[in-house]
């Protein structure tokens, strides 16, 4: 159920305007921006929604399609719709909340962060800012293999235990993959779930709500798939029943469980563009969108980090994107944030979402930056 490395990492570079035909270059930006939704719902999800949010807020928002393929019940704005690994830039915006409050350093060892685990010494120099830019040596491969998914779903022990238990088993041996080489892998925000636990002493998902969702009245934010009046994921175009296996286990939390509507999602991202002082410090938000140095990719906390030419103010500036999924919804974002602009495509459907959401995302970015 996890998604493919290479889906997720499809979203780490720029989304390029170049590489889409220039699109209703002469209509007003709303109007271009309804007849690119139009455009990508013909790609073929049973629903689909998107924004074009700035610092300020929402300034367009559309959606299109059905809750559930086959049902009339249509899809709203109001919906709530899962992010997939778009969760993750979440996790690590809490973990720079700790650090505001003192409660943690971004070079703070694994060791130190918790500290009743016995980890083999060569992780003695791993930080949890290597976790969160997947640069630690710590590889999925072996550790969120299909016995592990198994096993979690039924796990019955509290959520804290199941990540330090996940996290004693990733660190008992050395790190499988190269120290400060970029390997994008689940496991890393899933350790660094733990490590919040063990300094906030609460569940990640207390933490979320206490350090994120409240601050920033995201009040339909959650976990999971959504349940009640809400879309379904789907697979193939078939609706999954949300009280069924419709999500990852509840463990990997810190790497893609969340859910919400568009609108907070919106106002997620127009926070970590600047549109919310005082949430985070200004020195925290930039470190958190800064990509760490060495090799490709460049990915920071949670996000790819590209540039382009309409992301400055008046011209190139950089650029943060990430996409979402665990193979039955799909989420994509791209935003500015020197210019303080940001698109958001969302969808109840993987495969078809996918290609619905990217193709969406890059218009909305046509249609908005046009001279």
């Amino acid at each position: 159920m996890i998604a493919s490395r290479r889906t997720l990492l499809a979203g780490l570079a720029a989304l390029p305007l170049a590489a889409v035909p220039r699109f209703a270059r002469a209509q007003e930006p709303g109007a271009a921006a309804e007849a690119a939704l139009d455009a990508a719902f013909a790609e073929g999800p049973p629903g689909l929604a998107a924004a074009i949010v700035t610092r300020d807020g929402v300034t367009w928002s559309g959606v299109r399609g059905v809750r559930r393929a086959g049902h009339e019940a249509k899809a709203t704005l109001e919906d709530r719709w899962h992010l997939g690994s778009n969760t993750k830039a979440m996790t690590a915006a809490v973990f720079g909340r700790l650090v505001d409050q003192g409660r943690a350093r971004w070079d703070m060892p694994l060791a130190e962060a918790l500290p009743g685990l016995t980890m083999d010494t060569a992780w003695a120099g791993a930080t949890l800012d290597q976790l969160m830019r997947h640069r630690a040596g710590l590889l999925d491969a072996g550790l969120l293999d299909q016995a592990w998914l198994i096993g979690a779903h039924a796990d019955q022990r509290p959520l804290p235990e199941q990540r330090a238990a996940f996290a004693a088993r990733a660190l008992a041996s050395p790190p499988a993959g190269p120290v400060g080489q970029f390997s994008y892998g689940n496991g890393n925000y899933i350790v660094l779930g733990a490590a919040i636990e063990a300094l906030t002493g609460q569940a990640w998902e207390a933490a979320m709500e206490a350090e994120l969702y409240a601050p920033l009245g995201l009040d339909s934010a959650g976990f999971g798939a959504p349940r009640g009046e809400a879309p379904w994921g789907h697979r193939g175009g078939v609706g999954i029943d949300p009280t069924g296996f419709a999500d990852n286990p509840r463990a990997l939390g810190p790497a893609g469980t969340a859910h919400m509507s568009l609108s907070d999602y919106s106002r997620f991202v127009s926070a970590m563009m600047g549109g919310a002082p005082g949430w985070l410090g200004d020195e925290t938000r930039r470190r958190l969108l800064t990509p760490a140095a060495g090799s490709p990719p460049a990915y920071a906390a949670g996000w790819g980090v590209g540039s382009a030419p309409w992301a400055g103010v008046g011209g190139p500036g950089p650029t943060i994107s990430h996409n979402g999924s665990n193979t039955m919804w799909f989420a994509t974002v791209l935003a500015a944030p020197e210019r303080g602009l940001g698109f958001i495509a969302l969808s109840n459907d993987g495969a078809a979402g996918q290609r619905a959401c990217q193709t969406l995302v890059r218009r909305l970015a046509e249609a908005a930056t046009a001279a």
